[in-house]
């Protein structure tokens, strides 16, 4: 399992998320968008909407009867009724379960960067996991110690 810390120091995680929903995207993959925050999850759904004047990134809350056809899942919870291999944490909480993932991405801002700092500790002792950490230089993201 590879888990890609994303310091937000200048964009929120609702303007990340559709940059890494592209990528997954581009890779075959599928994602799993995971948010204790309702009012985050749809700004996130509204980024996704707008994140290109060309084309929206196809996406849908969980819940629904089409939750397995949507490239992209919204929810509150480690369901992937999809069938992600990848998932987003917008919130900045790790949860129990997300290693079943292949591709964790760990979005965090200041307020939670203690809970970021004890995460990277706590998956340095697991062998089978590989951690890197981004920040934001900026208009652009750079791979930081």
């Amino acid at each position: 399992m590879r888990v890609d810390f994303y310091q937000l120091t200048r964009d929120p995680a609702e303007a990340v998320v559709p940059l890494l929903a592209r990528n997954t995207l581009a890779a075959d993959q599928r994602l799993l968008v995971v948010s204790g925050d309702d009012a985050q999850l749809l700004r996130v759904s509204q980024a996704l909407w707008s994140s290109s004047p060309e084309s929206f990134l196809a996406h849908g809350p969980a819940g629904g009867e089409n939750d397995a056809r949507q490239p992209i899942l919204l929810t509150d919870r480690l369901d992937a009724t999809n069938g992600a291999r990848f998932l987003a944490l917008a919130d900045g909480l790790w949860r129990e379960g997300a290693d079943q993932f292949e591709r964790v991405f760990l979005l965090f801002d200041s307020n939670a960067l203690q809970g970021a700092r004890e995460c990277w500790r706590m998956l340095g002792t697991r062998p089978e996991t590989e951690r890197k950490f981004w920040k934001q230089e900026g208009g652009r993201w750079v791979e930081g110690p």
